[in-house]
């Protein structure tokens, strides 16, 4: 195994490399010099990471989840409701805030043009 203890990169090793050089490898990611894939028969198998990586991976699984419940939490009422009708509905709500937008930029401009004729 070959390392830069300056590096941060992630580096690839077979299991049997590992395992010849488990110590080295844990100290390495421990002291916070990179992460190292495990290949087993050639294929990525599982990843050596930080606690710190591992905590942050953890942060991020909870975070999707919680997003994951909040669109099930939005979906749930529409569930009876066929995915045709719904789309039709989206794109209805969809126009109808494009026209309030289009009307409240027309108004902003009129207001400006009044302001700038009468000279405020």
């Amino acid at each position: 195994m070959s390392t830069n203890p300056d590096s941060t990169e992630t580096i690839v090793m077979s299991a049997s490399e590992v395992r010849e050089h488990f110590s080295e490898v844990v100290n390495r990611v421990a002291r916070g010099e990179g992460r190292v894939i495990v290949e087993k028969h050639g294929a990525p198998a599982v990843a050596v990471v930080s606690i710190e990586d591992a905590r942050r991976l953890r942060h991020s699984d909870d975070i999707v989840a919680g997003r994951r419940a909040l669109v099930e939490s939005f979906r749930a009422p529409f569930a009876d409701i066929p995915d045709e009708e719904l789309e039709a509905e989206i794109e209805k709500a969809l126009a109808e805030v494009k026209a309030d937008q289009r009307q409240a930029r027309a108004a902003a401009e009129s207001r400006r043009e009044l302001a700038q004729s009468t000279g405020e």
